[in-house]
């Protein structure tokens, strides 16, 4: 009988943004929604906030996102043309560096050194890229791709309080928009959960949790600034 393993550390890269992006969508808009509710403004007001705040926020996401894995991978292509060059004016010391990580794994020296060996005699860039410096075809740095996910993510989540917001009479539409987004949130949490192996539960509970306490504290804030103007 064939034994297949699922493993899921290639989806680290989109689906960090992916949901990262889905979750601010909803908590970013939604809050954005009940605070200018419960600051007594019209719908016309309340949809105008929350198109910006969804156009903003995608846009921001994506810049975002784009940035940060772009430093990510410029640090990794920096590392790698070091161990490159590395290679080049010292082999012999390349293969004993080699050979030493893997004697610290566990393997005995004979056989360390035979698999540093054949590795570099294989790929050396490679075997050093993967073993001395950590990076890994599956986990390497996609600046692009982590900013589509993430701008398309946040627009479909911004998306979902911003239609509640269009068709809830105003004297429902926070509370419907608040316990909507909470339950888009948990449906989120759980999914992403599954999606990268971990307990559903816990998924879902951790990014409510924090989605209702935006919410809770972006409503405070509407309320008082209400009552002043």
């Amino acid at each position: 009988m064939s034994h297949h393993e699922i493993h899921r550390s290639h989806r680290v890269g989109w689906l960090r943004a992916a949901v990262l992006g889905a979750n601010d969508g909803i908590v970013s808009t939604a809050s954005l929604i009940i605070g200018v509710a419960a600051a007594n403004a019209t719908q016309e007001s309340i949809l105008l906030a929350g198109v910006a705040g969804l156009v903003a926020g995608a846009m921001s996401m994506a810049a975002g996102e784009y940035v940060s894995v772009s430093s990510q991978s410029d640090t990794e292509n920096a590392d790698i043309t070091l161990e490159k060059r590395s290679l080049e004016n010292d082999f012999e010391f390349e293969k004993d560096e080699l050979a030493q990580i893997y004697q610290n794994r566990g393997l005995d020296p004979d056989l360390a050194r035979t698999v540093a060996e054949q590795l570099m005699a294989h790929d050396a860039l490679g075997a050093h890229t993967r073993d001395e410096i950590g990076i890994s075809e599956n986990a390497g740095a996609q600046p692009v791709q982590a900013a589509f996910f993430s701008a398309g993510t946040f627009t479909i989540g911004a998306a979902l309080p911003l239609l509640l917001a269009r068709v809830v009479p105003g004297s429902q539409l926070i509370a419907v928009v608040a316990g909507s987004s909470l339950l888009f949130l948990a449906s989120l949490g759980a999914l992403a959960a599954r999606a990268g192996g971990a307990t559903i539960l816990i998924g879902a509970i951790r990014v409510t949790f924090w989605g209702g306490l935006a919410m809770a504290l972006t409503a405070g804030v509407g309320r008082v600034f209400g009552v002043v103007a």
